[in-house]
């Protein structure tokens, strides 16, 4: 029986395995749904498809250089627990192994291709979650390459709860990149500089700090000083080389990279679980649910 596009839209829908692993289940069975489904659970595929539905909020973030090139990624977990897991680690390792080597252009391609193991990374995942028994997911990663006479700063904040990758510019001194990661970790700044803000959010932030300064009674002549002022603390929030050094608050972050000969190129900061919206169990309403039936 041919595999057609339906049969594994069919299966991947009973049984939530990805694509690749359902057109294999499908071909090595003849196209039969029941064997195919047989055929996952056997390979533990289908015993990781039930938890598709879970939240997986938790986990690690990882850097790993070699050479010019290094890589972040973040790998989550539904629990902090299996986050320490040895197993669960090693998984994380070798993704960002085989992330740095094949350089994917997407999470989506990543998924698909395949490992020294001879397996995709989605067929890999699958099999640490049949073993581990939680939902694991690869949520992002980010390549970044560099020259000779840069410095990858590495950085990994309570175990890699938080994750930082950046690149100076003008240093070969890792210590010096890395306190710059440090730096980030610690005041999560959205940008480099100012020259990386689009007009559109500092336009939007100048009419609201206005408004703002309209709102406080301020007399108009003084209102457009007042705001260029806050604006000016605006950049200071989100603008790395404006803000205060962590390791020496006397000394913004620009005037500590000069110092070193060094410029900012670019850093990627990951906090993990950021922006996933975690499920909030209520235990008493789902025990009253349970009684009512």
């Amino acid at each position: 029986m041919a595999v057609t596009a339906q049969l594994v839209k069919e299966l991947r829908e009973k049984t939530g395995a990805g694509m690749m692993d359902c057109k294999k289940a499908l071909t090595e069975t003849g196209g039969d749904i029941d064997k195919a489904i047989d055929f996952l659970r056997e390979k533990g595929i289908a015993k990781a498809a039930k938890k598709a539905d879970r939240i997986a909020a938790e986990g690690t973030t990882f850097t790993l250089s070699s050479g010019n090139e290094a890589v972040i990624l973040e790998v989550n977990s539904e629990t902090d627990f299996v986050a320490k897991n040895e197993n669960f680690q090693k998984l994380v390792k070798e993704l960002a192994e085989h992330l740095l080597s094949q350089k994917p252009e997407s999470s989506e391609a990543a998924l698909t291709s395949t490992m020294p193991n001879g397996n995709t990374v989605e067929a890999t995942i699958n099999s640490a979650i049949a073993t581990i028994g939680e939902k694991l997911s690869l949520r992002r990663f980010t390549i970044l390459t560099k020259t000779d006479n840069d410095a990858f700063g590495e950085y990994l904040h309570m175990g890699g709860r938080i994750g930082v990758l950046t690149v100076l510019e003008g240093t070969t001194d890792a210590s010096v990149a890395k306190d710059i990661a440090l730096h980030a970790a610690a005041l999560n700044p959205k940008y480099v500089s100012r020259d990386e803000v689009s007009a559109e959010e500092t336009e939007r932030e100048r009419e609201v700090l206005t408004q703002q300064a309209l709102n406080e009674g301020k007399p108009e002549n003084i209102v457009a000083k007042m705001v260029e002022g806050r604006l000016s603390k605006f950049f200071e929030d989100i603008c790395i080389v404006d803000q205060a050094f962590v390791k020496n608050p006397d000394q913004k972050v620009r005037q500590y990279v000069e110092s070193k000969g060094a410029t900012i190129k670019t850093f990627v900061r990951y906090e993990v679980g950021e922006g996933i919206e975690k499920r909030q169990d209520n235990f008493a309403e789902e025990v009253m649910s349970q009684v009512k039936k």
